[in-house]
C-alpha cells in the first residue's frame, strides 16, 4: 500500500467512528428509559467534595426535576451525567445511560455511573493549561511570553523569521497564526485527524505556514494544545500526563484516570483530547479555578493566572458585535444578556457534550458529559441556558 494510502486510511479511521457512533445515537431512542425521576440529594462519599441539597442553596428543584425528565425522554439527546454546584457544594448529581464512544470507537449502550471514566475530549486542553500555569508557578517556565523556539530547536527548519515570533502566550489562546483547520469533523483532511495520523505530530503542526502574524487572529487549533504539551516535557523533563498526574491531580484528590497518547506515537499525550476523567473529578478541577486556584489549604495554580485564564485574552467570532465572545487560556467566554443582568460566563469544551460552566457571579458550577454530535439536536448548552439558569431564584426576576 502506498504511503499516502496509508495516511489517509490512517486520517480518516476516526472519522468512520464517528459516524458509526452517530448511526448508533440515532438508535439509542429504541432503548426505553422510564421518565419517573424524584429529586435526591447526592451521596457524600469521601473524595473531598462536600454536598447539600438544592433546595438549601437558591434553586427551583422544579425546574431541575424537569429538566432531568426532558434528558430521560430524549428531548436532550445522550446526555451521560449532569453536576451541579453552588457555594463549593455539590447539590445535584445524576448519571443517564446511553450510546457512548471511546476515543471515537463506539461501545454501545453504556449504563453510565459515579464511578465511570468518559472522554473530556477537548476538555483536555483546559487542563493542558493548568499544567503550563503550573510549571510557571514552579519555575520551569520563566513567561507565557518566551519565544517557543528555544523549546523545539530539533525542528529549526521550520522557524523562518516570523515563526519565531510565537510565543507561549499565543499557543494558549489560539492566536499562533499557525494554519489549522479544524472546522470541519467529517473531512478527512481535517487537520485534527491528519495531526492524530502523523507519525510526529509536533513536526506535523511546526511545519505548517503561517497565515497570520502571530497573536493577531483566533483560530480554535488542537495543534497549538499539542505544543503546549510538548513544551510541559521540554521545560519540566516529565511528559504532560505524568507532570499532571503529580502536580495537579494528586493534591486535587484524583487517582483514577486515563490520558491517551497519540495512536502513532506513543511517547505523546493527546494533549488536546486524550483525557478521561470521573464526572465528580471534572467537578474538583472546576471548583479549583472557582476558588483562585486553591483546594484546601493547597494553593495549586496561582490566583492571577485563573483570573488570565477564565478571561477574555482575545476576541473569537462573534454574531453580534453586542454580545462579544473571547476566548482565555484554552477556556471560552461568553456573556450571558437577561433584561438587564449580563455577565460573563467562561466555560470548557470537548466534542459531543463535554462541558464546565464557571458562572462565578452565582457561585455556580454546572458539569456536563455526553455523546451528542448532531449540530440540530437541542444539546447540554442550551440546557444550561434554557433550563439551569432560570432555575437560580436570583435569576427569576429577570425572567418575568
Amino acid at each position: 500500500m502506498k504511503a499516502n494510502n496509508r495516511l489517509a486510511i490512517k486520517a480518516i479511521a476516526p472519522f468512520l467512528s464517528i459516524v458509526l457512533a452517530s448511526s448508533l445515537l440515532i438508535s439509542c431512542h429504541s432503548h426505553y428509559r422510564s421518565t419517573a425521576y424524584s429529586y435526591v440529594k447526592p451521596k457524600q462519599l469521601s473524595d473531598g467534595l462536600p454536598v447539600d441539597a438544592m433546595y438549601n442553596n437558591g434553586m427551583d428543584t422544579g425546574k431541575i426535576v424537569a429538566l432531568t425528565k426532558l434528558i430521560l425522554a430524549n428531548k436532550y439527546p445522550n446526555i451521560h451525567s449532569m453536576l451541579i454546584l453552588r457555594h463549593g457544594k455539590l447539590i445535584y448529581e445524576n448519571y443517564f445511560a446511553g450510546e457512548d464512544v471511546d476515543d471515537a470507537t463506539p461501545v454501545g449502550y453504556v449504563n453510565h455511573a459515579i464511578d465511570d471514566l468518559h472522554d473530556c475530549r477537548s476538555i483536555s486542553k483546559s487542563f493542558t493549561s493548568a499544567c503550563i500555569g503550573i510549571a510557571i508557578k514552579q519555575g520551569f517556565i520563566k513567561s507565557i511570553d518566551e519565544p517557543i523556539f528555544p523549546y523545539f530547536r530539533e525542528y529549526a527548519k521550520y522557524f523562518d523569521a516570523a515563526k519565531r515570533k510565537i510565543t507561549i502566550r499565543n499557543l494558549l489562546t489560539m492566536t499562533s497564526g499557525l494554519q489549522f483547520d479544524e472546522t470541519d469533523y467529517s473531512d478527512a483532511k481535517n487537520s485534527y485527524f491528519q495531526m492524530r495520523a502523523s507519525d510526529d505530530p509536533i513536526k506535523y503542526v511546526l511545519s505548517c505556514k503561517l497565515t497570520s502574524t502571530p497573536g493577531t487572529v483566533w483560530n480554535y487549533s488542537s495543534g497549538n494544545t499539542q505544543l503546549l504539551g510538548e513544551i510541559i516535557w521540554k521545560a519540566t523533563g516529565e511528559r504532560l500526563d505524568k507532570y499532571a498526574g503529580r502536580n495537579l491531580f494528586a493534591p486535587l484528590g484524583i487517582s483514577k484516570y486515563d490520558w491517551r497518547h497519540m495512536p502513532y506515537n506513543n511517547n505523546l499525550p493527546a494533549a488536546a483530547w486524550g483525557l478521561r476523567l470521573r464526572s465528580r473529578d471534572l467537578a474538583k478541577f472546576g471548583l479549583l479555578y472557582m476558588n483562585n486556584g486553591k483546594w484546601g489549604d493547597t494553593q495549586i495554580l496561582d490566583s492571577t493566572w485563573v483570573k488570565q485564564s477564565l478571561s477574555a485574552q482575545v476576541p473569537r467570532p462573534s454574531e453580534s458585535p453586542n454580545i462579544p465572545r473571547g476566548y482565555g487560556f484554552q477556556f471560552f467566554t461568553d456573556l450571558l444578556i437577561q433584561h438587564q443582568y449580563k455577565t460573563d460566563i467562561p466555560w470548557a469544551t470537548g466534542y459531543g457534550g463535554q462541558l464546565i460552566f464557571f458562572w462565578g457571579s452565582m457561585d455556580i458550577l454546572v458539569v456536563f458529559t455526553g455523546w451528542n454530535d448532531n449540530p440540530n439536536v437541542p444539546n447540554a448548552i442550551v440546557a444550561f441556558y434554557i433550563n439551569i439558569v432560570p432555575s437560580v431564584k436570583e435569576m427569576q426576576p429577570y425572567f418575568k
